[in-house]
């Protein structure tokens, strides 16, 4: 048996409402025990200025592999997610072929495993390729190991394959993710339809569209009694029915991303498309109710929404140009400056929803520091200076509106099953110690 002790960190683990200053001893994988802890032990880690927190877990992310490695790998993404404080992911099924099988799941968690870095838990298709139009197996995806179903970025527009995709998957206790879109309003839009958009003369994607969709879901949801997650939540109204629907008892969860919290609709007068993303930026008075149902626990969850791209696509013309933001390693600091530094979260709060909460979600045994627990591990370093260079990214996707950005606070190790993966900013084989 091998022990690893940290030392004199900041110990956060919302699980057990623990906020102090003590020890972490790992013994064989596991958490041994948390406090001050005396005694012989094989390798230490100083985190002394440290947040030792439970390792963080993003709900949905893509990883593009297989079929579009030129924006992303498997490796390239997990490194990225360790880079970023994540030791575990679920990724999306928007793959060529797309996860609508149990070998496409089993791939995905094989390749993962052959990367070395994180945990991969895929969300197996809600329909065959993805199109809206036949469910997939989802007994076999489960089986192949899917936490999860979605159809990525293409919403369920059927009400129909919607309500019997709750149905079956309360068979297996999994949650249906949906994108909240009304594509018949949104389509060919380019940002938030508001002021700005009539100001740059850009088609828009009202909020409405989004609302809409919202309501349908939460309305079949409590009609099936089966779990939805709402992804990527952006406008006030969509958060003011989910509070409702949680209220009335709806078994329904949802999720948002920093940058719809750092960012607003006036960035796109750069006409740059690394501030193009679907949902898109929303104007400030969203931005402020997202924050309230931060505050208030109507918002579970924060993610990445992790969408690489290879500078290619982004340099396209803005309406050319894919939506999404490769964001997996910006989420520490961009949390830090729009959710802590404000005031509006506790750090206990923040890792609830980075961590602790996405585990309940997905059904995961993790986001805990408990005795006997999987020591899955994440020290960050709150006070730490950098300047965002996409250059450096480990992901393939150098697509991020935060470039040049100089922000405080990044992942300073992490470890994945009690192993040092990731280490002042390096990858780190199962082998290596911390130096």
């Amino acid at each position: 048996m091998t022990s690893l002790l940290i030392r004199g960190g900041r110990l956060i683990d919302p699980s057990q409402d623990l906020d102090r200053t003590g020890d972490l001893l790992i013994r064989d994988g596991k958490i041994a025990g948390a406090g001050d802890v005396a005694g012989h032990v094989d390798e230490e880690i100083d985190a002394e200025g440290m947040i030792v927190v439970p390792g963080l877990i993003d709900l949905h992310a893509a990883l593009r592999d297989p079929g579009d490695e030129e924006d992303e790998t498997t490796f390239t993404g997990t490194a990225a997610a360790l880079a970023g404080g994540f030791t575990s992911i679920a990724c999306l099924p928007d793959t060529t072929p797309a996860i609508d099988n149990r070998a496409a799941a089993e791939f995905a968690i094989l390749q993962a495993a052959r990367a070395r870095n994180c945990h991969v838990y895929p969300l197996g298709a809600v329909t065959k390729n993805l199109n809206g139009e036949e469910l997939a197996e989802m007994g076999q995806l489960v089986d192949g190991g899917a936490v999860g179903f979605s159809d990525g970025k293409n919403p369920i527009h059927n009400a129909e394959i919607m309500r019997r995709a709750l149905e079956y998957s309360r068979m297996f206790d999994r949650p249906i993710f949906n994108f909240p879109e009304v594509e018949e309003l949104s389509r060919s839009g380019i940002m938030h339809e508001g002021y700005y958009s009539t100001l740059l003369g850009l088609r828009g994607m009202p909020a409405a569209a989004e609302s809409i969709m919202v309501s349908r879901d939460l309305a079949l949801a409590e009609m099936t009694e089966g779990r939805l997650h709402v992804t990527t939540v952006t406008v006030s109204n969509s958060v003011q029915q989910i509070l409702q629907a949680k209220e009335a008892g709806v078994k329904v969860t949802c999720s948002v991303t920093p940058h719809h919290l750092a960012l607003d609709d006036s960035t796109l007068q750069r006409f740059d498309a690394a501030f193009k993303v679907n949902p898109p930026l929303r104007s400030q008075d969203h931005i402020d109710s997202l924050i309230r149902g931060l505050k208030d626990g109507t918002i579970d969850a924060i993610s990445s929404d992790h969408q690489p791209y290879s500078v290619e696509k982004k340099r396209n013309e803005l309406d050319e140009a894919p939506f999404g933001i490769a964001g997996l390693e910006t989420v520490i600091p961009i949390c830090i400056q729009t959710l802590i530094d404000p005031g509006h979260l506790s750090w206990l709060q923040l890792i609830d929803k980075l961590s602790t909460r996405p585990a309940r979600i997905l059904g995961l045994s993790k986001g805990t520091l408990r005795e006997n627990s999987t020591a899955d591990v994440t020290l960050i370093d709150p006070d730490a200076e950098w300047t965002i260079e996409p250059e450096q990214f480990y992901s393939r996707g150098r697509n991020t509106p935060f470039a040049g950005w100089t922000v405080k606070g990044r992942a300073e190790t992490v470890l994945v099953n009690g192993q040092v993966r990731f280490h002042q900013g390096q990858l780190l084989s199962r082998a290596n110690p911390v130096a």
